[in-house]
């Protein structure tokens, strides 16, 4: 399924089925998933336990391969990659955010974010200077000193999105980004992944819980390993 776009297409699934297997019996995780995303949206992913969800973000986040079909993400085929390719198409296209913020402990906000450059090649030159502006887009260019023991759940969850965003990523994943969160301060967070969306950053959220889905402009439901709604949240409204 797709919404029409004038904006390219970013990620791409085509007859996607993840089987994992379970003694011996068999689990279809995914069942012939067609999906399309463009540059720009902002999707929310929902579905309860085992809709299939989960197994979709590990797919759109190249951290695992189906079974058959296939995942094309920016123009790349992830499933044709070889696993040094694929860490560093990870490392420059996707960024992540948890649940939970694995953050370090003894590093301050700036280190936090600035280490995720460090891992690039090339590296990136001025990495404090580009972690600083990051925490400046999430609302944190005062607290770049402070370490995590040192900042509320929000913010920490502020910390871990701008290190998402440091690497200038084409898309970012969010899994479950306000499950650690109490309501208002989950209510802060999607904001702010509301106005990193109006900034052009792509957003794929996944979730199950419905509030957290509203915020994005498009929502794709699963059950049973496939899609069964993929709507604008206009219509979801109505």
């Amino acid at each position: 399924m797709s919404t029409p776009s004038s904006k390219p297409t970013l990620i791409s699934c085509r007859g996607l089925t993840k089987i994992y297997k379970m003694g011996q019996s068999e689990v279809r995780a995914l069942d012939g998933v067609d999906l399309d995303i463009n540059e720009g949206e902002f999707v929310a992913i929902i579905g309860s336990s085992g809709s299939g969800k989960s197994t979709l973000m590990n797919m759109l986040g190249a951290l695992d391969q189906p079974t058959s079909g296939t995942v094309t993400i920016n123009g790349e085929n992830v499933g044709k990659m070889k696993s040094k390719a694929l860490a560093e198409f990870r490392n420059t296209t996707i960024g992540f955010v948890f649940q939970q913020f694995q953050l370090l402990p003894k590093k301050s906000a700036v280190k936090n974010v600035a280490l995720s450059l460090l891992y690039r090649k090339p590296k990136v030159k001025d990495a404090a200077e580009r972690a600083a502006h990051c925490l400046e887009l999430v609302g944190l260019g005062d607290r770049g000193g402070h370490r995590p023991t040192e900042l509320s759940g929000g913010q920490q969850q502020r910390v871990a999105i701008a290190r998402a965003l440091a690497g200038s990523p084409k898309v970012l994943l969010a899994d479950e980004p306000t499950g650690a969160l109490d309501s208002k301060t989950s209510t802060d967070i999607m904001a702010l992944m509301q106005d990193l969306n109006s900034q052009g950053i792509t957003i794929i959220v996944i979730t199950h819980e419905h509030e957290v889905a509203a915020y994005a402009d498009r929502v794709v439901e699963f059950k049973d390993g496939r899609i069964i709604s993929d709507k604008l949240n206009a219509e979801v409204a109505a």
